[in-house]
């Protein structure tokens, strides 16, 4: 019978029964006992502590802090936008959410012509958060309603799992998906209708938060520098121009950064670039002649006065407008806000002029 009974039944009733000091003795072996338990389990033993985003055990096991709710797709009753769920990549499990605004701002308000299209990138250090959060569900259903676009907002695979430069692999299928669907309706007439229907890829955007952001800039960077031949379409049509990219307050880091941010980086990518590496640090690692072949005409980069990132976004944008780059960059600065601080409470002033903002620039304005 005391077989069945709980370890914590037993050493409560060890503990009644000694008293006194033999009950605090018998309480400090029972605690390092489980104390090394746990230090000896590889289940439980820390390998990598990144909080407050997760902790990763030497098992390999993963537990992450934030992020993890899935809101389904739906009909938005605030903003009539409606949204569904598609899978770009069966080999990788990479899926996407598409936006589309509401009926009647398709047919009238876009005049009856196509949308641009937006592919949205979400942010989370690489490690945490979905294109499915609600956070991020909330924040494309009022984008997409502002923009009077159509958004596809990515789920790319996350770190450590999947390590850099996978979420940028799963940019470039992504990009790849959205404009051979908008195109051509997907293989054999069977892709996604939303894009078919509605998408105009000629007004093609990039966006992204934080990571997303740093997402946004370097499959930019691969689609002006790469002209890779698996990004021909059907019938070898060329790829498209990507008019713009919005990066809100994006994650980049500089020569000098806090030994923690170091680590951080090294997590992500596991060791395989460091802090100097164009990926993470482009102000001082491109050359004045891979900023000139960025494709798109116009660069948005919006910054919070109180983000510790500040200096590095704003580098960002010197080393464009230094580099010779012919497209036009523009800074949106936001004094006494924090990093990202747009994606929460989208009634607050700065946060819907932060996004007028972005509307504006995706329609030309």
């Amino acid at each position: 019978m005391a077989s069945h009974v709980p370890l914590i039944v037993l050493t409560a009733a060890l503990f009644a029964l000694l008293g006194g000091s033999e009950a605090r003795e018998a309480e400090a072996l029972v605690g390092a006992s489980a104390f090394r338990s746990r230090a000896t389990d590889p289940n439980m033993e820390v390998k990598f502590d990144f909080s407050p985003f997760l902790i990763q055990y030497k098992s390999g096991r993963v537990q992450r802090f934030m992020g993890t709710t899935f809101t389904p797709p739906s009909l938005d009753a605030r903003t009539g936008v409606a949204s569904k769920d598609v899978v770009v990549d069966q080999a990788t499990g990479l899926r996407a959410r598409i936006y589309r605004p509401s009926r009647g701002a398709v047919i009238g308000g876009g005049g009856g012509k196509r949308l641009p299209v937006l592919l949205y990138f979400h942010g989370g250090a690489f490690v945490v958060e979905s294109a499915f959060d609600p956070v991020y569900h909330g924040y494309l259903n009022a984008l997409t309603a502002k923009a009077n676009v159509v958004a596809v907002s990515v789920n790319y695979r996350l770190a450590p799992e999947h390590p850099l430069p996978a979420a940028y692999d799963d940019a470039w299928a992504a990009l790849q998906w959205v404009v051979e669907n908008a195109r051509h309706g997907g293989a054999a007439g069977g892709g996604e209708p939303w894009l078919a229907k509605h998408g105009d890829v000629s007004r093609l955007f990039l966006a992204g938060d934080s990571a997303g952001g740093n997402i946004a800039h370097n499959l930019a960077m691969r689609a002006g520098q790469q002209q890779h031949p698996s990004f021909l379409l059907a019938g070898g049509a060329a790829a498209p121009a990507i008019r713009g990219v919005a990066l809100l307050d994006p994650y980049f880091l500089g020569r000098y950064v806090s030994p923690g941010a170091e680590r951080a980086w090294g997590f992500i990518c596991a060791g395989k670039y460091g802090t100097g590496h164009p990926y993470v640090n482009p102000a001082a690692a491109l050359p004045a002649s891979a900023w000139r072949e960025l494709p798109p005409a116009r660069v948005l980069m919006t910054v919070s006065g109180n983000d510790r990132l500040g200096p590095f976004q704003r580098a960002y944008v010197d080393a464009l407008r230094g580099s010779g780059w012919r497209g036009e960059a523009r800074l949106y600065m936001t004094p006494g806000e924090g990093h990202c601080y747009f994606l929460n409470n989208l009634n607050s002033p700065k946060a819907a002029a932060h996004m007028a903002t972005l509307a504006a620039f995706i329609n030309g304005s």
